[in-house]
């Protein structure tokens, strides 16, 4: 199978496996698959996110396989990703023939974006990868090897991966045990939720246009999308953001359904001082600005991302002169405050992003169960140090894009045992990542809305 790109030149599966087997490697050794992907060739970008989401995705059937077929440590790190890349796509070429007659197969959504290629054509094609690679070439036999008893041998090692989490779920045994725990009637539903790619949802920038022209504009385009409330539409079919009518216009941002919820909570009126903390890349900053002509502070601790916020509010048409944006430490008050009190502050803080692994399925592999407690720290202490900074009658709204209580319910109950003016409003809480239609999905975000008591 041969992928035309912009460039012209016939873009093969094996430059796509060697290029997502890169990337593969790069996560395991604790890069961002969105870091990686970025320093992928232009013309191999769309196919190798492709793969490489289909291989996070199915990344610990992949790994138990591996340790049942090759006896010996694999040569090296480059070979050992391509060989989990091609074992993951075997399988879904092997599911994929087997199913391809049954009817249940042409309803399956998850066959809409799964990467499915002929299983005589993916062995081929690794083994044209990894012959293309002069430090590799030796291991042409392991690899052939490798993928073809899989083949013969797959029913036995599914029977066997029943008896390990990582393997059955795709997900880090820690992960799949705390969410057991959480959510006993929920887990399992959850993990399903978590592979499933969320819909591409906009949010219509009020400033720019209205609800009813965004849709109007996408109809006249042919991208069928449904008003999914407030400011949200959201695509029938995803697209890529520049081929929508208006991206350039600044009409609207992607963001997910429930991130948008952070625009709404927050109470705001015209000129109020408006703190957004941990910003970037700024979507919600954005979305505060929509709303209300605010006095408006973005902090972010780190400035590449930072930059990514003056881009965004500059496409909308925000980056007026009455906000500001500073890189700072949102703890360290005495770095960035000049002691003026806001009148709404924003602490989208940081955490491990489990609310949001369907989107960026290489979160499960890059996090620790000790990343918990750590993010859980920090929280505490950014969100103590911005109710300094917060005028008596004034809101916090506390958000986090986690579905781990600890990150989410146990810190909003801490908080307001901490605080004794801290008076807790109405707000959604928990929002599990779960829907019985996939169209009406959204992320898992938590929201927790105070007010200082006067």
């Amino acid at each position: 199978m041969h992928l035309n790109s912009s460039r012209h030149r016939s873009i093969s599966l094996s430059d796509t496996l060697l290029a997502s087997a890169r990337n593969v490697r790069d996560v395991l050794a604790g890069r961002s698959l969105s870091d990686s992907l970025a320093a992928t060739p232009a013309e191999l970008r769309a196919s190798a996110q492709a793969v490489s989401f289909h291989a996070m995705r199915k990344l610990g059937q992949a790994r138990h396989a591996r340790r049942i077929l090759v006896s010996r440590k694999p040569p090296n790190p480059l070979f050992d990703a391509l060989l989990l890349v091609s074992l993951a796509l075997l399988e879904t070429a092997v599911e994929h023939e087997a199913q391809k007659d049954e009817q249940a197969q042409k309803d399956e959504p998850a066959a809409r974006h799964l990467p499915v290629y002929a299983v005589h054509t993916v062995v081929d094609q690794a083994v044209t990868a990894v012959s293309a690679q002069p430090k590799m070439r030796a291991y042409k036999a392991l690899l052939n090897g490798t993928l073809r008893n899989y083949i013969r041998e797959r029913n036995a090692i599914l029977t066997q991966a029943k008896d390990s989490l990582e393997a059955r779920f795709n997900f880090p045994d820690w992960w799949v045990r705390r969410l057991g725990k959480a959510y006993p009637e929920q887990w399992e539903a959850l993990l399903k939720a978590s592979d499933e790619p969320g819909p591409m949802t906009l949010r219509v920038n009020a400033r720019r246009t209205t609800v009813q022209g965004m849709l109007d504009a996408l109809d006249a385009s042919g991208m069928p999308a449904f008003h999914r409330g407030g400011d949200a539409i959201t695509l029938r079919t995803p697209s890529p953001v520049q081929d929508i009518p208006g991206f350039d216009q600044g009409w609207f941002s992607v963001q997910d359904y429930a991130a948008q919820q952070a625009g709404v909570l927050l109470p705001l009126t015209p000129g109020m001082r408006v703190l957004d903390a941990c910003a970037a890349p700024g979507g919600k900053t954005a979305h505060l600005l929509e709303r209300a002509d605010l006095s408006l502070l973005a902090i972010d601790a780190d400035a590449a991302r930072l930059g990514r916020v003056r881009e965004n509010l500059a496409r909308l048409g925000l980056d007026r002169g009455d906000v500001s944006l500073k890189q700072a430490d949102a703890a360290e008050l005495e770095s960035w405050w000049d002691g003026v009190p806001f009148d709404a502050i924003l602490a989208d803080v940081p955490c491990t992003a489990s609310g949001v692994v369907r989107r960026h399925p290489d979160i499960r592999w890059l996090r620790r169960e000790a990343d918990i407690a750590k993010t859980s720290a920090l929280q505490r202490r950014i969100v103590d140090a911005l109710w300094c900074a917060l005028r008596p009658g004034g809101h916090l709204l506390y958000a986090t894009c986690s579905i781990f209580p600890e990150e989410c319910e146990e810190q909003a109950q801490h908080f307001q045992h901490r605080h004794a003016d801290a008076l807790r409003l109405e707000a959604p809480g928990q929002m599990l990542p779960l829907a019985e239609r996939p169209i009406m999905a959204h992320d898992g975000f938590f929201y927790a809305l105070f007010a200082k008591r006067a």
